[in-house]
């Protein structure tokens, strides 16, 4: 014998009615954007809000233009994705190939922007990047080094460990965004695992040093360079001089750095303060989300 529905309160009823209606509202609106080209399919699949996630990957897809019903039958069909497919239930794989069916059939596809975010240390750079990891229209770019993973280290997760060989082929091919040497180690940011993810739509964002923000602008002109500065100069002190470990010369040297690093926040696109890292987090993706409706429009 089945069992019975629950008893819910009418207070309930109101609640389940009322977040029904709001998320037939959300479904509602992310289809009209789409089929008026004021977003793109790619920005609803990296849509965090849980009415999108829940949305029919048919009903996205017929939305858009030059698509309609047939053309998502015949491609849903090709791809191997069911009809009932959730945008949540995609896996990467089918977002991937998703998106190159519909470049062959010449459906228009926005690029995620390229975010390089820069400051002085202490500021507060690393916190907002862990913030972001998670955000589905965000990919954290991993880096390419020649020293040696630490025991709780994975390649492709934290880095991508490389030979000293290997590394000077990939220079040698133009192979990096930037690079740099480091207490007797190199860096790099690959362009291949950028492009790509740019690609399948998402927000790039590089957390880098000064230097690297210049090199990535000379080759990426288009990126966009956020300065995060603190609140005040005296709490970045305060930041910086914290740490009990550190030598006087040691605290005297990382206070005339971050003197240098904040002479040049003039060179980036945005400056934002970190108040709150929530708050810079908003304002990062509704730069890249601005920017990226922009270009879509001219």
């Amino acid at each position: 014998m089945p069992n019975p529905p629950p008893n819910l309160s009418n207070q309930s009823r109101i609640d389940a009615s009322a977040k029904a209606v709001a998320n037939r509202r959300a479904r509602a609106e992310v289809k009209r954007k789409i089929s008026l080209g004021e977003i793109s399919i790619f920005d609803a699949i990296n849509d965090p809000q849980d009415a999108i996630q829940k949305m029919r990957v048919a009903d996205l897809l017929e939305a858009s233009p030059g698509v309609g019903k047939r053309r998502t039958f015949l491609l849903m069909s090709k791809l191997g994705i069911s009809p009932t497919r959730r945008i949540g239930g995609l896996g990467p794989n089918q977002v991937r190939n998703l998106r190159s069916e519909l470049l062959l059939n010449k459906v228009s596809l926005a690029h995620g922007e390229l975010i390089v975010m820069s400051g002085p240390g202490g500021v507060g750079k690393s916190t907002i990047t862990k913030y972001l990891k998670s955000h589905p229209s965000i990919w954290v770019s991993v880096s390419a080094t020649t020293r040696q993973p630490r025991p709780n280290e994975s390649h492709g997760i934290d880095y991508y460990f490389l030979t000293d060989s290997k590394f000077d082929e990939m220079v040698s091919k133009n192979e990096f965004l930037e690079w740099a040497e480091f207490a007797g180690n190199r860096y790099g940011t690959p362009k291949d695992a950028v492009f790509e993810q740019r690609n399948l739509g998402k927000h790039v964002l590089l957390e880098i040093e000064i230097a690297g923000a210049r090199q990535v602008k000379k080759v990426e002109p288009s990126a966009l360079l956020v300065f995060i500065s603190p609140p005040s100069w005296d709490e970045l002190v305060d930041r910086l001089t914290s740490r009990g470990t550190d030598s006087p010369e040691r605290r005297a040297a990382r206070l005339a750095l971050a003197q240098e690093e904040m002479a040049t926040a003039s060179e980036f696109d945005e400056i934002i303060v970190n108040e709150r890292v929530e708050e810079v987090a908003q304002r990062l993706l509704s730069l890249a989300s601005s920017r990226r409706s922009k270009e879509g429009r001219s």
